[in-house]
């Protein structure tokens, strides 16, 4: 994918689990995940789990625009993680685990704020939204180990419980888009 295309960063829970989502779509590409939101500069993945950092575990992604819009990415990330569970996902515990958009712009801003009120109005859920809309400061790269987790280790039981129905669920949102294999 052209370096000129947009990017987007995104935390819910996993970051395993988010980028294996996003991953499945031609216009969204590449995807590293790492950490932002924090303090500590360079943090590690020990470092971030520890939960005193104030990091997430995040992914930052590039997308085709002509093909896939923000609104779109926005769509699936509310999809594929509960976006009302405060500092948790599932069986991942703590801050670095929350639920997060990072916006690079003040579009993007616009338009995440404008999605989280929609869903405020709509109500599918039980319990209010606890998503943070902040602004990126840093990204940092998570090590290596981390990238493509899901292609790596598939038949681990972690990304057969929690990775492979999220991909699921953003697969259904939109089944006719091509995939990256496509």
């Amino acid at each position: 994918m052209p370096e000129e295309f947009p990017h987007a960063t995104f935390a819910g829970g996993c970051f395993w689990c988010i980028e294996a989502a996003f991953s499945q779509f031609q216009a969204v590409g590449p995807i590293k995940p790492g950490y932002c939101g924090g303090d500590t500069i360079n943090p590690t993945y020990n470092e971030v789990c520890s939960g005193k950092t104030g990091h997430a575990e995040a992914v930052q992604l590039s997308y085709d625009p002509h093909l896939f819009s923000y609104e779109n990415l926005l769509e699936i990330f509310f999809a594929i993680h509960d976006p009302t569970q405060l500092n948790q996902q599932g069986p991942d515990v703590g801050s670095q685990y929350r639920s997060a958009i990072f916006y690079h712009n003040s579009t993007q801003k616009s338009a995440a704020e404008s999605y989280v009120n929609l869903l405020i109005e709509q109500n599918p859920y039980d319990k209010p939204i606890v998503t943070e809309i902040a602004e990126l400061s840093t990204f940092y790269e998570a090590e290596e180990y981390h990238h493509d987790y899901f292609s790596k280790n598939p038949s681990n039981p972690y990304c057969i419980f929690n990775t492979l129905p999220k991909m699921i669920k953003a697969r259904e949102i939109f089944p006719n888009t091509p995939t990256a294999n496509d």
